[in-house]
Order: C-alpha cells, then sequence, then structure tokens
C-alpha cells in the first residue's frame, strides 16, 4: 500500500507540475524553480567543525579553545531568507517533498562520501513528534541514505526527556537545557557517524547528541545539516 501511495505520488507530480516554494512560478516536478535554488543563502568559507565562517576554511578560534563533541559539520545555507521559509514549509506547511531536495543538495555537497558507516536522524522529543507527525530530521535521512547508500539507525538515539523549546534561550542556557537529554542503546563501538538534522544554531543539541553518541563507542560523529544559524547574518 505504502509502494503504490509513493508511486501515486510521483504519477501526480508528473500529471500536475508543482510551483515554486519560494515564488510561485511554474518549476515542474521540482519544488523549487532554478532561479530560486540559485537565489539561497549558501554557506560559504566555513569552520570545517562548527560550519562557522572562518577565512581559507579554517579551524574556528572558538573550536581551537574549545573543541565540541562533534568532529565535523556539513551545512548547505545560511538560516536566512529565503532557507528559513523552506525550512519553515518544510516544518510547519507539510511540504515534505522538501525533504528529498534538502538531501539531493546535502548529497551534492558530501560528495565525495567522507568515511561514514551510519546515518543517525536528530531524535525529536515524543510531545513534538505526536505534535507535529512527523520527524524532520528523519524524514530527510531516509532520503539521504538512500542517496548516499547508507544505513540509517532509526533507533539508534532517543530523547530520554523534553526540553523547553531551545528558540529564544541563550547559548549557555541552550547547553543546560539538553545535557543528559539523549540515550543510546545501539552498539556503535569504531563506529562513524553522521548525524542528521534540519538546522543547527549554536549547536548544544548536535553536541549533547555526539558526546552520547561517543559514549557508545562512535570514534566520529560529524553533522550534516540543511541550515546554520550565524549571527548578525
Amino acid at each position: 500500500m505504502r509502494a503504490a501511495s509513493g508511486l501515486g505520488l510521483r504519477l501526480l507530480s508528473a500529471t500536475f507540475p508543482q510551483d515554486c516554494v519560494l515564488c510561485a512560478a511554474p518549476s515542474g516536478d521540482e519544488p523549487l524553480c532554478p532561479g530560486c535554488r540559485g537565489d539561497l543563502p549558501w554557506l560559504g568559507e566555513s569552520c570545517p567543525q562548527c560550519a562557522m565562517p572562518s577565512p581559507a576554511g579554517q579551524v574556528c578560534g572558538a573550536c581551537l579553545r574549545d573543541a565540541p563533541s562533534f568532529d565535523r559539520t556539513v551545512a548547505l545555507w545560511r538560516y536566512a531568507p529565503n532557507a528559513d521559509r523552506l525550512v519553515h514549509a518544510f516544518k510547519y506547511g507539510g511540504r515534505l517533498a522538501l525533504a528529498r531536495l534538502f538531501a539531493r543538495e546535502l548529497a551534492m555537497r558530501i560528495d565525495p562520501l567522507p568515511d561514514v558507516e551510519v546515518i543517525v536522524p536528530m531524535p525529536l522529543a515524543k510531545r513534538r513528534l505526536a505534535d507535529r507527525g512527523f520527524n524532520q530530521a528523519l524524514e530527510i535521512a531516509k532520503h539521504l541514505g538512500r542517496m548516499v547508500r547508507l544505513p540509517v539507525a532509526y533507533r539508534a538515539a532517543r530523547r530520554t526527556r523534553e526540553t523547553a523549546d531551545q528558540t529564544g534561550l541563550a547559548p549557555a542556557e541552550r547547553t543546560r537545557n539538553v545535557r543528559g537529554a539523549f540515550s543510546c542503546d545501539a552498539a556503535l563501538a569504531g563506529r562513524r557517524i553522521a548525524v542528521v538534522d534540519d538546522v543547527m544554531t549554536t549547536g548544544a543539541s548536535l553536541d549533547e547528541l555526539a558526546r552520547t553518541l561517543k559514549r557508545a563507542g562512535a570514534v566520529h560523529v560529524e553533522n550534516w545539516v540543511v541550515a546554520r544559524t550565524i549571527p548578525d547574518a
């Protein structure tokens, strides 16, 4: 039934061309027209560890002073217009087809594929999962796993407690808010992990999840995210 449903959606897309999510111009079978894709705030030279702007792509001073638990970050766009509109349409507007777009762009950004063995989606709290009806990180990870031919460990990590919404919290408050918020029951000894998420703001949640995965035995954890918040950007 699920396969038939997916086939039906593909046939509908071919029969009824889409309009661009951002400008509403005809975009064929893509959610974005070429012009709007080109105008997105693509991330420039950045720190390879945290994806903050850094001349010549060098490790930034913040990571040198206080290295996060994750080892690398790949991000597509600054979380700025119009990338923020895309993320919002995906998470809150029911435009789930954008998950495939995000995954495809990430697959191109990480090509050639680094030495990663398993994809882990950022787990969502049960209450938010019930409210939203889906985990946005998992939707992206499912497409991405198929594209780069890596397994997606859906249940490797979970939220152990509900946390306050990170929006509006200062960086130090974000860190305290997510401390101890994850657990991992998977056997990850010696494994190299890529964590998929939609938006990286301060990196507090990703840092805590990387710490949890490394306690479970992972030797390398990197982030593959759609958008990175850059202060004053």
